[in-house]
């Protein structure tokens, strides 16, 4: 059940490629391994979706960074509004505290990663969170799983 949620400001849509940040997202969720060297997000199950905000407001909307003479020159127009990313995982339970730090970091470095380029050009705040929740009911129907099985 390794879900990842991406929201983002709408803005966003036109100076990166969202479904190329999935696609790495999902790669790194593929790569996380357990003390005992296990995978620990099912191929068959990872899953990232991502949705942009078309309305927003982020922080003070752009002044601070206008009065600090630091205002992103946007090559694709816009507000100037700063720019905002959340990435929220959803991943069962069972897994350990330190798999949980080692799933966290090697999301936030691709992410880190993949904005470095416009950050140059505009200000992003990015927040990654992993829940890990009890789950009062959880089916899943898929013929995806059988793919991967061995």
């Amino acid at each position: 059940m390794p879900h990842l949620v991406i929201l983002y400001t709408g803005q966003l849509d036109a100076e990166v490629n969202m479904t190329t940040l999935c696609r790495q997202m999902a790669d790194a969720m593929l790569t996380v391994q357990d003390e005992a060297g296990k995978q620990v997000f099912p191929t068959g199950g990872t899953r990232v979706l991502a949705y942009p905000a078309p309305h927003y407001a982020v922080a003070d909307g752009g002044a601070a960074g206008k009065a600090a003479g630091l205002h992103e020159q946007n090559p694709h127009g816009g507000s100037g509004d700063y720019a905002f990313v959340y990435l929220n995982v959803r991943m069962g339970r069972g897994r350990s505290e330190a798999t949980q730090q080692r799933a966290g970091q090697t999301l936030v470095e691709v992410a880190k990663a993949f904005f470095a380029p416009v950050m140059v050009q505009r200000h992003i705040g990015i927040t990654l969170q992993i829940d890990v929740g009890p789950e009062v009911f959880d089916a899943k129907h898929s013929n995806i799983h059988p793919l991967f099985q061995k």
